[in-house]
């Protein structure tokens, strides 16, 4: 009884293996990898590269942020950007003392200067003063965006709802 099973799994194989040859010799493709018709598969194109100096370019968030009077404005804690993704404005942790007691706000990308960032000891500069931030309303997630901004330089964002 078990050389019988034997030899029926061992001729259901060889039946099956048989098949997958002959459509093989036959030219046309299995039926799991068939491509639809007029669609040549072509590579993909090699990705641009761009090299940035090391000195020219660095991260920003957690870095400090301070005023024109050097005063302390907090640290960027995250980016906003619009829909084609262009960076808007930074959201920054302000006040507080070790954390406790801080609120974040958002300012306008265009109020802040990148000056000299090549160590992560460097501040950033912020053009408004430390009466202007604490003014500022709260930034709240799943919220419309209060934008604080330097003079003249704000610009309302245009979009559907």
């Amino acid at each position: 009884m078990r050389a019988r099973m034997l030899i029926v799994l061992v001729a259901g194989a060889l039946a099956v293996f048989a098949a997958a040859r002959a459509a093989d010799d036959s030219g046309a493709p299995p039926a799991s990898k068939t491509a639809p018709q007029g669609a040549a598969k072509e590579p993909a194109p090699p990705p641009s590269v761009t090299v940035i100096g090391a000195r020219d370019a660095h991260g920003i968030l957690g870095r400090e942020v301070r005023s024109a009077a050097n005063e302390d404005m907090g640290r960027i804690v995250d980016a906003i950007v619009d829909r084609e993704g262009t960076v808007r404005a930074a959201v920054i942790d302000f006040g507080g003392f070790l954390g406790v007691g801080s609120r974040k706000i958002v300012v306008d990308w265009n109020a802040l200067h990148f000056g000299s960032v090549a160590n992560k000891s460097d501040s950033i500069t912020l053009e408004l003063t430390k009466q202007q931030v604490t003014a500022a309303p709260e930034y709240k997630e799943d919220t419309p965006l209060i934008v604080l901004g330097a003079a003249g330089s704000l610009h309302p964002w245009e979009f559907d709802h």
